[in-house]
C-alpha cells in the first residue's frame, strides 16, 4: 500500500480531528463599579443572577462567563479592581492576554482617576499592538443637569474629534469629562487609535429611557472594529436576548389585542379606546426592549411600516366604528365585526412594534420588512380569532 494512499492508515492517522469550538473572548477592563456587569448584561440579555452563577474564576480575582452557558457563544473576562490598594493585577493581566481577542476598557465618565487602568492598558498595548480597542464611558446620566434625560437621538460618533462634543449642547460637566477621558488615551501604544462609545446601561428605578442608551453604538463600534468572530458572536446574543423578550411580549400582545376587541363592542366607545388600548401596548413593548415610545420612535415604526399600510389601517379603523352607528346592522353584525378588526389590527400591530423594537436594538433604525410581519400577524390573527370564536371566546 501506497503511504499516502486516501486509504492508508498514515493518512487516516494523519487526519486532524476538527477541535471543539473555542468561542471568542471580550476582555473587559475597568474598575470596580464602572458598570462591566451591566454591559454584560445588555450584551446578552442575562439577568444579574445567571451573570453572577455563570462566573468561572480564571485565577483568584478575575472572572470568566460564557452565553450561553450550555454552550457557550462569546466569553467574556472581567478583571476587577484595577487600581485600587493592594491589588496586584499581573497574575490577572497574563492570564486574561493569553485568551482575549478584543480589548472592552470601561470607564465611569466622570471618574477622571484612570492611572491603574492606564497603567494597564498602555502595557497590553505595547505588547499587542494590533488588537482593536473600545473604551466604553458609562453612567452618562451622572453628568446630567437635575431632571435631565438622554440627548436624543444618540448624538456621539466613535470617531468624533474632541472638540465636537462641547457643541452637542450636553451639560457642561459631562462634555469636559467626556473630552478629558479621552485626552488620557494619547500617545497611547497601538497601530489603530482605541474607538469611543458613550453609554448609559440602567434600570427600571433610575427612571432613565432608553434604559440600554448607546447599545446600538456599542454594538456597531464592535462590528467596526472586532474581528469577525467576535461581531458574529455579539450578535446572535443580541439576538437570542431579543427571541427572549418577544416571547414574553406575544402574552403581553394577546392581553391587548382582546381589550381592544372588548372595548370595540360597544358603539362609539371604540373610537375613543381602542386606540388608547394600542398606544399603551406601544408604550409597553417599548419598555421591554428598554426604549421609550415617544414621537421620534413612533416617527421611525410608522415610516418602516409603510404609510400605505398606515392608511389602509385608519380607514379601516374609521369604517368599522361607522358600521357600528346603523340600526339593527351596527348592533349585531357590524359590532362583531369592528371586535374582531380590532383584535386582528392590535395584535398585528404589536407584532410589528416587536419586530422593529428587536431590529433598532440590533442598530437597525429603519428595518425592512417590518410591513411584511404587520401583514403576515394581521392574517394569523384573524385566524386565531375565528379559532377563539369557534372554541367560545372572545373575540
Amino acid at each position: 500500500m501506497h503511504p499516502f494512499d486516501q486509504n492508508s492508515v498514515l493518512v487516516q492517522r494523519a487526519t486532524p480531528i476538527a477541535p471543539p469550538f473555542e468561542p471568542p473572548v471580550v476582555w473587559l477592563l475597568g474598575k470596580v463599579q464602572s458598570g462591566k456587569s451591566a454591559i454584560i448584561r445588555a450584551l446578552t440579555g442575562a439577568s444579574d443572577v445567571n451573570i453572577g452563577s455563570g462566573y468561572q474564576p480564571v485565577t483568584r480575582t478575575s472572572r470568566s462567563v460564557g452565553f450561553p452557558a450550555e454552550a457557550p457563544l462569546i466569553r467574556f473576562l472581567d478583571t476587577p479592581g484595577l487600581g485600587a490598594a493592594g491589588y496586584e493585577p499581573s497574575a490577572d493581566i497574563a492570564a486574561c492576554e493569553r485568551q482575549a481577542h478584543l480589548l472592552l476598557v470601561v470607564m465611569r465618565v466622570l471618574d477622571q482617576q484612570q492611572d491603574g487602568v492606564l497603567d494597564v492598558v498602555r502595557q497590553i498595548r505595547a505588547r499587542r499592538a494590533n488588537w482593536p480597542m473600545i473604551v466604553a464611558q458609562t453612567l452618562l446620566h451622572e453628568g446630567y443637569d437635575s431632571g435631565g434625560d438622554h440627548p436624543t437621538p444618540y448624538p456621539f460618533d466613535g470617531e468624533m474629534p474632541p472638540e465636537r462634543l462641547a457643541s452637542l449642547g450636553l451639560p457642561q460637566r459631562l462634555a469636559r469629562s467626556l473630552v478629558q477621558q479621552r485626552s488620557l488615551f494619547a500617545g497611547l501604544p497601538g497601530h489603530q487609535p482605541p474607538r469611543f462609545v458613550p453609554l448609559d446601561f440602567t434600570t427600571d428605578i433610575d427612571g432613565f429611557s432608553p434604559r440600554e442608551y448607546g447599545l446600538p453604538a456599542l454594538l456597531a463600534a464592535l462590528r467596526d472594529v472586532a474581528p469577525a468572530s467576535i461581531s458574529a458572536a455579539l450578535r446572535d446574543t443580541v439576538i437570542a436576548a431579543n427571541a427572549v423578550i418577544a416571547a414574553n411580549a406575544h402574552a403581553r400582545i394577546l392581553g391587548y389585542a382582546t381589550a381592544a376587541a372588548a372595548a370595540d363592542l360597544l358603539p362609539v366607545a371604540g373610537a375613543l379606546a381602542v386606540p388608547a388600548t394600542q398606544a399603551t401596548m406601544l408604550h409597553s413593548l417599548a419598555a421591554l426592549y428598554g426604549a421609550r415610545w415617544d414621537r421620534a420612535l413612533a416617527g421611525r415604526f410608522a415610516a418602516s411600516l409603510g404609510i400605505g399600510t398606515v392608511a389602509r389601517a385608519a380607514s379601516m379603523f374609521g369604517l368599522r366604528e361607522l358600521l357600528k352607528l346603523l340600526p339593527g346592522y351596527g348592533q349585531t353584525i357590524g359590532t362583531a365585526a369592528a371586535a374582531a378588526s380590532s383584535f386582528g389590527l392590535t395584535y398585528a400591530v404589536g407584532k410589528a412594534a416587536v419586530y422593529f423594537l428587536g431590529e433598532q436594538r440590533l442598530g437597525d433604525h429603519a428595518p425592512a420588512g417590518v410591513n411584511q410581519v404587520y401583514a403576515d400577524a394581521l392574517a394569523q390573527a384573524f385566524a386565531l380569532g375565528e379559532a377563539r370564536k369557534q372554541s367560545g371566546k372572545a373575540p
